[in-house]
Formats: C-alpha cells, structure tokens, sequence
C-alpha cells in the first residue's frame, strides 16, 4: 500500500499509528478533513487480518466521516480510529487508557466515541485520559448510548424510501433484512417489530441472533443467506463494504437502507444498485443519527433536541432522491455532491471548538 498517494487521493490531512507495548495497544487514527471544523468519528476495535485492512478501514471511514458531519450541517469534520484486536479477548482498562493518551495527543484535532467493539463503558474508560471524547453513557452533558438515536434516523430514512418505492411509508407488513444485531441492529429491529413489519436477521455471532428472536418475532439466517431473502428493504447493520461485486446480484429486494458505514465496496456498486432498479439510501445520510447525537454533548445535551434532528434525515433522503432525479446521478452521488457543496462553500472558515 502506497500510503502517501492514498492520502493525496482523498485529501486527506493525517495518520497516525498509535502502539503501546505495555497494552498490546496497536491503532491507527485517520484525519480526513478539518474544514468544518474538529474531525470527530468513533472508535473501532476489530481483528482485522492484517495492519493494511485496518489502514484502508480507518480512512474510508474517516472519509465517510467528514461528509457524514457536512449533508448533517454540522460544524465538525471527519476522522476515525481502529484498534486492531478482539474486543472480546483484547480488550482491557490499560488498553483503552492507552489509546485515550494517544488521542490526547492531538489537542483536539480528534474527537473520539464509540463504534464497533467499543461501548459505552470503554468510553468512560477513554475520558479518563482525554476530555477529547463524546458519547458518554452518564454524568453531565453526557449523550449516553446514541444507539437508540442512530436507529430512529435510519427508520426515518427507511420510510422516506419506502415512500418513494411504494407510494406508502408504512412499515407495517413491510419485509426487512437486517444484517448486522449490534447496538444500532438491535434498536433497528425493535422499531420494525413494534412498527408490525416482517424481519429476517443475521449476524456473525449467534447469540445476538437467539436474542433477538427470543424477543421479538423475528426470523433468523445465516450470515451468508441475508443476501438472498426475498424483501423490500435490505438493512446492513454491521461492517463496511457489503454492497460489493459477489453480493450486489444477489440482493432480493427493493431499497437498501441501513447503519453500516461505507456499504458500497466502492462507487461502482452505487451504480449497480441503480441499474438493478434498487433505491440506496447513502449510508452516510441515513445513519447520522449517531453523530448528531453525539455532537450535541459539544453544546449541552438534549435528548429531545438530538432526536428532532435525527428525525430531519427524513427530510435529507428526500432531498438526495429528488438532485438524484433533477440531476440523473446515482443517490450515492448525489449524496457527495450534497456534503461536498457545503465543505466548498465554507471554505477556508475553521469553527475550532474543543470540548
């Protein structure tokens, strides 16, 4: 991997590898774009087969970041940290405080929060050595667990497709996939249950699954098998990189419309879904309920306030349909042109605010 070039690419600002030898701590931090202002993005641990998986990771993830936080209108820009390790077997209190140190570092220039293999009490463990942390499960102007809010935004973009598919927002009786039963998975399908829809489920871990079926009237798949349900709306909630060449053909239905950041192997499969006849909702607009909640402990938190504005990606969906539409582009890009329209306008402003 030719890493300089690949930061030319996709301009972006800063990477730093992060290693403690006394914590097995081994991470890597990507700086995207600061333009709006500090790159806020959570943190990843996963057992990734090699340090470059986790290289390529972080940065498309910090990418997806940045214009996350523009088409959001917030004033943050975009970054991402990755632990390479079992969050399972790896993770421990000396680990994270290490890598809280390593954040500290930066004066602000990152902001942290949880994500995958990360939870809200490791957060805790995080502020410890940082202030430079968001997410906090308790105490003051903390957000708690933006699970919830991240699920209520995608349901609100769920609709809004289903609107423009079906002339109906309706969930009830409405098939769904969901593919991926994390924190956000896990709220996701109990708003589609509550709601009356029909929901398969799978994930690579079978308790999650048994869970979620011993609650709520759900049926389970293999991980391999969600691609192939015959649904309206395919839902993934789990890693990056799921609408890619081996799996886009198999896809059975007619939106897909989930939390998984970068769903797209890469753009190509944006247009793929599009030839398909298959409405995608841009992961980065649909799942930004999670940073908008998480941005709102930057100004004093409000529940209510962080879920009204969560409920607006309703609102944005439709507008990336319709410059979709106006323009004859893909929704993906349209979703681009969106975020990068802002980034542009604002320009050389810097609205630095460190918590």
């Amino acid at each position: 991997m030719r890493i300089f070039d690949e930061l030319s690419k996709y301009g972006y600002e800063q990477l730093i590898f992060a290693n403690d030898q006394v914590s097995g701590l081994r991470a890597v931090i990507a700086i995207h774009d600061t333009t709006l202002g500090p790159a806020l993005g959570g943190c990843r641990m996963w057992p990734y087969e090699s340090e470059e998986e986790a290289i390529i990771d972080a940065l498309r993830l910090a990418r997806g970041m940045t214009y996350k936080s523009s088409a959001a209108g917030l004033d943050l820009g975009g970054g991402k940290a990755v632990i390479i390790g079992d969050p399972r077997k790896d993770k421990s209190e000396a680990l994270l405080r290490a890598f809280g140190r390593f954040v500290d570092t930066l004066g602000g220039r990152y902001i942290t929060a949880e994500d995958v293999g990360i939870r809200g009490e490791d957060v805790e463990i995080i502020h410890m050595e940082t202030r430079h942390v968001v997410g906090l499960p308790s105490g003051p102007g903390a957000g708690g667990d933006p699970s919830p809010v991240t699920a209520y935004g995608v349901i609100r973009g769920m609709t809004a497709c289903l609107e423009e598919v079906f002339g109906d927002s309706s969930l009830n009786g409405r098939s769904i996939a969901v593919q991926g039963i994390g924190n956000v998975g896990y709220s996701i399908v109990k708003h589609l249950s509550d709601e009356g829809a029909v929901v398969h489920v799978a994930d690579v871990f079978k308790e999650r699954v048994d869970a979620v079926v011993e609650e709520f009237d759900v049926e389970p798949v293999s991980p391999d098998e969600i691609y192939d349900i015959e649904c309206d709306v395919f839902c993934p909630c789990a890693l990056g990189g799921v609408i890619n060449g081996e799996t886009v053909t198999r896809l059975k239905c007619k939106i897909v419309a989930g939390s998984a950041n970068n769903q797209l192997k890469d753009e190509s499969h944006g247009n793929a879904l599009e030839d398909l006849g298959i409405l995608y909702a841009p992961d980065y607009i649909i799942n930004a309920g999670g940073v908008i909640n998480v941005a709102e402990e930057l100004y004093g938190y409000d529940r209510e306030r962080a879920l009204r504005k969560a409920g607006g990606i309703y609102d944005r969906i439709k507008s990336v349909i319709e410059i979709a539409k106006r323009d004859g582009i893909s929704p993906h890009l349209a979703a681009s042109r969106l975020a990068e329209e802002r980034i542009a306008k604002i320009g050389g402003i810097h609205r630095i605010f460190v918590p």
